[in-house]
């Protein structure tokens, strides 16, 4: 079974220095029939303003991922991490026992653009980590990169979590297939569109796969997706 999120059905704040829109529940935005999905809890696509940004603030029993599609985030945290991350890499963060980090935009002049992910853990208490990568996505693209697993396979992030990570960026007439490890499946648009069946799906826009055995994502323009495996 295949269920559309449209990107303009998302939840969305306006701060000023930060607009977000949610795909899930997330601080004053709530709506019951979107609390999340399997072990993914939270996707915010973020848009940060210039030399601004997220203040140091606690995290525990969290898996945290982060995606720059432009731009550049500071990042520091309480395991003595001071990293800047950029497109192309993607920050893990275990937040484990209790962590606390910040989040700044360093450009006076640049709009941060991120994709930022929770997933819930499947054990809870570990000390917190910090790690960040740069993956070929946008350098290989017409495939899946695993980016995050479940047991850091083929150079990935390990996860404390049921849930495994991919992305692909398409070039125009090109297509990718997975076949889901955990049984169900998320794709997020980041850029561009991507067709599944006979879905189109645009930049923000979500699908939640529950019990199909593959997905083939196809793109006649050019695209790139984040696809999560989930339990």
């Amino acid at each position: 079974m295949m269920t559309l999120r449209p990107a303009a059905s998302r939840g969305h704040a306006n701060h000023g220095w930060l607009d977000s829109n949610f795909s899930f529940s997330f601080a004053e935005y709530y709506d019951p029939a979107h609390m999340g999905f399997r072990a993914l809890r939270v996707i915010n696509e973020d848009f940060v303003a210039p030399s601004m940004g997220f203040g140091k603030h606690p995290h525990r029993d969290m898996e945290i991922l982060t995606y720059v599609l432009e731009g550049a985030v500071n990042h520091e945290d309480t395991t003595g991490a001071s990293e800047t991350l950029v497109p192309g890499e993607l920050q893990h963060m275990t937040a484990g026992s209790g962590v606390k980090h910040s989040e700044m935009n360093p450009s006076d002049t640049e709009t941060l653009h991120l994709l930022q992910i929770w997933l819930m853990p499947n054990e809870t208490g570990i000390p917190p980590k910090y790690e960040q990568k740069k993956f070929a996505v946008q350098t290989e693209p017409n495939r899946l990169h695993l980016l995050a697993s479940t047991d850091a396979r083929d150079g990935s992030f390990q996860l404390h979590a049921d849930a495994e990570l991919l992305a692909a960026k398409l070039d125009p007439a090109t297509s990718v297939t997975h076949e889901f490890k955990l049984g169900n499946g998320y794709l997020q648009i980041a850029r561009g569109a991507v067709s599944v069946g006979e879905e189109l799906l645009k930049a923000g826009d979500g699908l939640a796969l529950t019990g199909e055995a593959s997905v083939t994502v196809s793109s006649a323009e050019g695209g790139e997706f984040l696809l999560f495996d989930l339990a």
